[in-house]
């Protein structure tokens, strides 16, 4: 039995799906075996470079996808739907053709699971959005997927190459868009110059709490009591679009940190809302502060190490004067007792 590998190839599905810059149509090509995907013309529109939808709770919509054959050979395709989600790397990724679906994959349904191609010819595949009466209001992403799956004998595995276009749904509804910044920390670097200040790299979890999708502007401050000796990040670059629901982890090198023992760290958050048209909205900022116990180390021990002097100088002040003082005593008694002893001597 071969077991199945999923490649991405040249034209990757990460590409295909998640980052259309231009209404190009997508492109798988290897060797003799190239076709092509993009969206229908319709009342929708044409050229677009993925699917853009609203729809209501109980609502349907139809539209189709487009494949080319421009190679030699017939194409025997499988056509499948599939939730998206973001990728450690910040992309977007969608879910095995076997994994659960509770969204896109649910909800979106070719008019068939696979599809025949002739060389140099194209075919259309319907699909419908259908739209659950009870579906929670907000944004849903994922996409539709060509597949070849071909035998690769002399490695003994059989390839999966897939192709596809991104769909976004946003399910009408109470729109309720949200970040918080969560596991706010901060790591404090000191130097061997008591007097300098040092490095911090703070870190936190971007969390989208809401029902929309959201990337974000970021900002992060480090200042000592009384807000003095107050610093600032560099520009932060801004997290992928998070889905609702996702977290980003964040860590940010902040420069110029004055140990200020107790010191307040603050990440800034300020929402950023794309709607159907492309059209980004800021929304209002949200700031999570934690106080942090940043010692300057070198500055405390050379501290300790004066006082520990300064003790030492006046223990050894105090013995020094107390042994002059034993020794005076004991001069001024042996004097009186010679004093005593000679007037003895003369009285006898």
């Amino acid at each position: 039995m071969k077991t199945t590998l999923v490649r991405t190839a040249a034209a990757a599905l990460l590409a295909a799906v998640a980052a259309f810059s231009s209404p190009v149509p997508a492109l798988a090509d290897e060797g003799d075996v190239t076709w092509t995907v993009r969206t229908a013309s319709n009342a929708f529109g044409t050229d677009r470079s993925s699917y853009s939808y609203s729809v209501n709770p109980g609502g349907t919509v139809q539209d189709a996808l487009v494949v080319a054959n421009r190679g030699k050979t017939p194409l025997n395709l499988g056509v499948y739907t599939a939730d998206g989600y973001t990728t450690a790397t910040g992309q977007l990724d969608l879910r095995g053709r076997t994994d659960k679906q509770t969204g896109i994959g649910a909800w979106v349904k070719g008019s068939r699971a696979t599809i025949a191609v002739q060389p140099g010819k194209t075919a259309e595949v319907p699909f419908a959005v259908t739209v659950p009466r009870n579906a929670t209001p907000g944004d849903y992403v994922g996409g539709i997927v060509t597949t070849l799956t071909q035998p690769d004998d002399a490695a003994g595995i059989n390839v999966e190459r897939r192709l596809g276009i991104r769909i976004k749904l946003r399910v009408s509804g109470d729109l309720k868009p949200a970040l918080t910044v969560e596991d706010l920390h901060l790591d404090y670097a000191g130097t061997f110059n008591p007097f300098a200040k040092g490095h911090a790299i703070v870190s936190y979890t971007i969390h989208n709490t809401g029902n929309a999708t959201l990337s974000a502007q970021q900002a992060v401050t480090v200042e000592g009591p009384f807000g003095w000796l107050k610093t600032g990040a560099a520009t932060i670059a801004a997290p992928p679009e998070l889905l609702p629901g996702e977290s980003w982890k964040v860590s940010v090198p902040v420069k110029s940190v004055a140990p200020a023992f107790d010191v307040a760290v603050t990440a800034s958050l300020t929402p950023l809302l794309t709607d159907a048209s492309g059209s980004t909205t800021s929304l209002d900022k949200v700031s999570t502060t934690v106080h942090g116990f940043v010692v300057p180390w070198t500055l405390l021990v050379v501290v300790l190490l004066l006082v520990a002097l300064i003790v030492g100088a006046v223990y050894l002040s105090r013995r020094t004067r107390s042994h002059r003082k034993d020794r005076e005593d004991a001069r001024v008694k042996e004097a009186v007792e010679k004093a005593l002893r000679e007037k003895e001597s003369q009285a006898s």
